[in-house]
């Protein structure tokens, strides 16, 4: 098991079409987006359902309403530390090109309007499986946004440690 779903090649996520509108969240001290339109919803931590020996980046299975859903730890996609403290994660439900997937992450924010000539390439300095994920960066007031290519995410032979 090395995608979830099987997604598509990396250069055809490059195509996809932006709003310009993206639903931000934060993994660690890091503000991520997505365009809305890929977004399915906004979920509390919900039930899930432990999938044996999956990689370690899915979390489980989510039960929503009839549709079944592939649930990614965003700290452990990003080989981030594990999350501390009781705060449990939030779910951000995308679609990709094979159906939609749950980025778990700690905590949701808001819904910006970015103006297409704000964006930029990734910096070369970005390093690790961060590099692969990310599509590009909106320089905000106070910090940075990394735009999340959410195919590549689900995509776990991106990143993946060569074996």
């Amino acid at each position: 098991m090395t995608k979830v779903p099987n997604c598509m090649s990396s250069g055809a996520s490059e195509d996809r079409q932006s709003s310009g509108q993206f639903s931000t969240f934060v993994v660690a001290d890091l503000l991520f987006g997505v365009d809305v339109l890929h977004v399915q919803e906004v979920l509390r931590n919900q039930p899930m359902t432990a999938v044996p020996q999956a990689p370690s980046v899915i979390e489980g299975l989510i039960n929503l309403r009839g549709q079944i859903v592939t649930a990614i730890d965003m700290r452990r996609r990003l080989r981030l530390p594990a999350r501390a403290g009781d705060k449990p994660p939030m779910n951000i439900v995308v679609r990709t090109s094979d159906g939609a997937v749950s980025l778990m992450v700690d905590e949701i924010g808001d819904v910006l309007q970015l103006d297409q000539s704000a964006y930029e390439r990734p910096p070369e300095n970005l390093d690790g499986v961060a590099r692969e994920l990310i599509r590009g960066v909106y320089k905000l007031k106070d910090r940075l946004l990394l735009v999340l290519d959410e195919e590549r995410t689900a995509d776990l032979t991106v990143g993946a440690p060569v074996q």
